[in-house]
């Protein structure tokens, strides 16, 4: 066997994502453990090698890290500290804890977009609330708190005065309101090597109620200039932060054509579930190439797709319950993911639908039939 197969791969985190990266690593015979907080976890029911214990928590993180070779995230609300120390006794962490520190931190981000010039809408830094009297003038904003916040949490749009009453009183991100055509995302890989490969940019429909992704598209319908720009960006990311792993980049695409960085996650990504049946390579398997130093696989697309978000249905709390599933499996090119998580909760993610066929205007009429039969409830 490779030298790679003996090795103790770590994972923090046990959701959809850790699962999922658990079924590709199983591909390659990977010797993988996981390490999540809650003891249901989607990733418990299909590995013996599942540690319950707090990703956040430094003597746990250090204790499961001990006994590992290599360490990797799902997740990069980790403890930063007990990473940097497993790093300095020898241990493989992949990204390096000063990147998912640095991602951490919405701040950091904007400062790092700015020093590499890395385009990124106009931006403020402020410590609290009442600091945001200072850039009255520049209003509309949204602020984004600096740490903690993810799909849509953490985020407030500040219109006018009277709203900086409701705004957050924590250290954030104040950022010019932009007039914004599309949302795009990019997933880019790179092995210990430096050898880059780029997926595909995908489109991104949001959810107006829960500002997560209600579904996305690939090939995307923005300009080829577009295409190579975000490519582009995407790559001199990569390089810049001399990242092992996957990184997901996003981006706004204003009305007026300019390409501008929203925010990146050091990690697989929502924005890259399609490449499991859609590209050559998916996103998980690259993770692991690009972890584990082997050559980086094809990221061609094979066919236009459609990726769907299950989310937890409006008003139901309780024991999940998939509807619609057998009508849409009668349909060529249906390839549903369900994680497994037992309780449903409005807007969670509770699973996914990837939509397949020989164009995107099939895919997207297939796609939308898919939509109606299909929702989570609660028995």
């Amino acid at each position: 066997m490779s030298a790679f197969n003996h090795k103790k791969i770590g994972i923090l985190g046990g959701g959809q994502l850790g699962k999922m990266l658990l079924q590709k690593g199983m591909d390659f015979a990977l010797n993988i453990y996981v390490l999540d907080p809650d003891g249901d976890a989607p990733c418990k029911s299909i590995t013996s090698n599942f540690v319950k214990g707090d990703f956040r928590n430094f003597e746990e993180v250090y204790h499961f890290g001990k006994n590992m070779d290599v360490l990797t995230v799902e997740i990069e609300n980790v403890n930063v500290e007990a990473l940097k120390k497993l790093q300095q006794e020898g241990k493989e962490v992949y990204p390096s804890p000063a990147i998912i520190e640095m991602i951490q931190d919405k701040g950091l981000q904007k400062i790092f977009y700015q020093k590499n010039n890395i385009p990124t809408a106009d931006f403020f830094l402020v410590e609290n609330k009442l600091q945001i009297q200072k850039y009255i003038d520049y209003l509309p904003f949204f602020q984004k708190i600096r740490r903690g916040g993810y799909d849509g949490k953490g985020v407030r749009k500040l219109a006018q005065a009277s709203h900086i009453d409701i705004a957050f009183d924590e250290p954030s991100v104040l950022e010019r309101m932009l007039n914004i055509d599309k949302e795009l995302s990019v997933i880019v890989a790179r092995n210990q090597s430096g050898e880059i490969q780029a997926f595909p940019v995908v489109e991104s429909v949001f959810n107006p109620h829960a500002h997560l992704v209600d579904y996305l598209i690939c090939p995307s319908n923005v300009p080829k200039n577009i295409v190579q720009q975000s490519d582009q960006i995407a790559r001199k990311i990569a390089e810049e932060l001399k990242i092992t792993g996957i990184l997901a980049i996003e981006f706004f695409l204003t009305k007026d054509g300019k390409l501008l960085v929203n925010e990146m996650a050091p990690r697989v990504h929502n924005s890259g579930h399609h490449t499991i049946e859609a590209c050559v390579t998916s996103q998980f398997e690259q993770h692991w190439r690009a972890i584990l130093n082997l050559p980086l696989g094809d990221t061609t697309l094979i066919r236009p797709a459609v990726m769907i978000n299950l989310l937890g249905s409006e008003g139901f709390d309780g024991a999940s319950h998939y509807i619609g599933l057998e009508k849409a499996l009668k349909y060529s090119g249906v390839y549903p993911h369900l994680y497994g998580k037992k309780q449903v909760k409005p807007y969670r993610k509770m699973g996914h639908i990837t939509i397949t066929d020989n164009s995107l205007a099939a895919a997207l009429s297939k796609a939308r039939k898919i939509k109606e039969l299909t929702k989570v409830t609660a028995i």
